[in-house]
């Protein structure tokens, strides 16, 4: 039976996914040769096989694509083979107009949940663990197509184990590129109010716990900009906050814990559940039933702001504080993310 050779270019949000390592996969699940990579327009695939070999890859492109991938356009044509040799992710193509599509940032996954969460895992109490499903995308690119050297991650050049992870086709961080662990990826500082570092690692995010109980301001610099925090239930904290940035009585959104701390403090039907459990990390609006909160995180209102971790420094923040958080912006009102 002859071969042929399949030629696709795919549309969408189809970068920062795992959307590469799925084809690969798919390729090597089903005999296909031939190759896959990001260009600054999506995603080019070339495949060989029989044509019922490249109907079933077809099919399965769409229908088993991972989960936060958003297909918009497959266009595909056949063509003579080439004689391709094995399935391989190549370097990406940065020629061209850049029109591909940057998913938002993504809430920390369960898998890496555990992992920040273990002591016998090398990612313990690492607040910048990712993977394929989860973590920085929009926040850290420079430029198009979405690789590490077009990041911000570019200047952290991968361990041993890290580099194993990112190019084992069957772990969860197979081209992630992001990956870091503590050995080689970004630390954390922890700096008094004139811009002096006093602590660094563990001891920074110690400082943090103790500055937030000690009813200061703590400006985080996390996914995506800066965010000022304040401990929740200590109200004449919560004015300060309100008199630095001159938001005199406009509701303050809060970081709980964990969703069973949300259910102590609100009524959160299974919908809402759901909501504040998904990979957007929404804030969502809830019917308060505490007297727990600060008066002045929502004044005269019966319902609070509420949002769950979305990043690992924000899980392992909150783990060791054990309350809920006044989480708001450090802009400017009006102005765009610092």
């Amino acid at each position: 039976m002859n071969q042929e050779r399949l030629k696709i270019v795919i549309h969408g949000l189809v970068q920062g996914v795992g959307f590469r390592p799925f084809v690969y996969r798919l390729a090597k699940q089903l005999g296909i040769q031939g190759w896959v990579l990001n260009s600054a327009q999506g995603v080019f695939i070339e495949a060989e096989g029989l044509r019922s070999q490249l109907n079933a890859f077809l099919h399965d492109l769409e229908t088993e694509k991972p989960t936060h991938a958003v297909i918009q356009s497959l266009e595909h044509s056949f063509l003579d083979t080439v004689g391709y040799d094995g399935f391989t992710i190549r370097h990406s193509d940065n020629s061209g107009c850049k029109t591909a599509l940057i998913l938002p940032d993504i809430a920390t996954c369960p898998d890496c949940l555990h992992e920040i969460r273990d002591p016998a895992d090398r990612h313990y109490r690492y607040p910048f663990t990712n993977c394929t499903n989860c973590g920085p995308r929009f926040s850290i690119i420079e430029s198009l197509p979405y690789d590490r050297p077009n990041t911000s991650m570019r200047q952290f050049k991968m361990c041993a184990d890290c580099a194993q992870e990112y190019h084992d086709p069957h772990n969860r961080r197979f081209h992630a590129q992001p990956v870091a662990c503590p050995h080689c990826g970004p630390q954390l500082s922890f700096c008094t109010a004139g811009g002096i570092i006093v602590a660094t690692r563990e001891d920074a995010l110690q400082a943090a716990v103790a500055s937030i109980k000690d009813g200061q301001i703590l400006a985080l610099k996390g996914i995506g900009g800066f965010q000022l925090l304040v401990d929740a239930q200590n109200d004449a904290a919560v004015r300060r906050l309100r008199d630095r940035k001159h938001r005199e009585e406009k509701p303050l959104a809060l970081m709980f814990p964990n969703l069973e701390s949300v259910q102590q403090a609100c009524a959160v039907s299974q919908a809402e559940a759901r909501l504040l459990q998904a990979p957007e990390a929404p804030i969502v609006l809830l019917q308060r039933r505490t007297t727990d909160v600060a008066p002045s995180v929502a004044p005269h209102n019966p319902n609070l702001g509420i949002m769950l971790p979305y990043s690992p420094l924000h899980h392992i923040l909150l783990d060791d504080l054990g309350i809920p958080i006044v989480a708001t912006s450090a802009n400017l009102s009006d102005e765009p993310i610092c």
